[in-house]
């Protein structure tokens, strides 16, 4: 008769860990809803295009609109989870600072040098790997082939219709 406690002993801490998870999973489910009130990341909106850069290339125009406007022109396409924070907060994030670093849809306003924009996609920095992983996102995985009638279009655009005015270099960037 005197072994009684010893079960008691192991499920203490047991139920104390479950209760733990269980707080701690509820506590993740209430912030989680909680941070959907906060506004930034649902805005969507979509500029008006005051001047479009044009691709003579039909499988540049295609490469560009899988791998480069979403974030770089003013036609962005939001999937169903840029609603959910902390998501949409993320992806306005990038938008907000893909359209301000090169805009395909204001060619009128300044743009970066070509250079800069060929060592972008030369390097693979763009498109950059968490676009490139989403599953909506395949046709983004350039190719070398891709990346160099990329390369070949801009070329092409900077020198047929080149941008009202190219960006002073920003040391930050490099």
């Amino acid at each position: 008769m005197g072994d009684s406690s010893k079960p008691d002993q192991k499920t203490k801490p047991r139920r104390l860990w479950r209760k733990l998870v269980g707080f701690s999973l509820l506590g993740i489910a209430v912030l989680l809803v909680l941070i959907q009130l906060v506004p930034f990341g649902r805005d969507h909106s979509q500029p008006a295009v005051t001047k479009a850069a044009f691709f003579a290339d039909p499988r540049a125009r295609q490469i560009a609109d899988d791998s480069c406007n979403d974030c770089h022109s003013n036609l962005t396409r939001w999937p169903w989870y840029t609603n959910v924070a902390p998501a949409s907060w993320l992806v306005q994030q990038d938008v907000d600072e893909g359209r301000a670093g090169m805009n395909l849809s204001e060619w009128d306003k300044p743009q970066p040098s070509l250079d800069r924009v060929i060592e972008h996609i030369e390097s693979g920095e763009m498109p950059p790997l968490k676009y490139k992983v989403m599953p909506n996102h395949a046709a983004a995985r350039l190719s070398e082939a891709d990346r160099e009638i990329l390369v070949g279009a801009f070329r092409v655009l900077y020198a047929r219709q080149p941008p009202e005015a190219i960006k002073a270099s920003d040391p930050d960037d490099d």
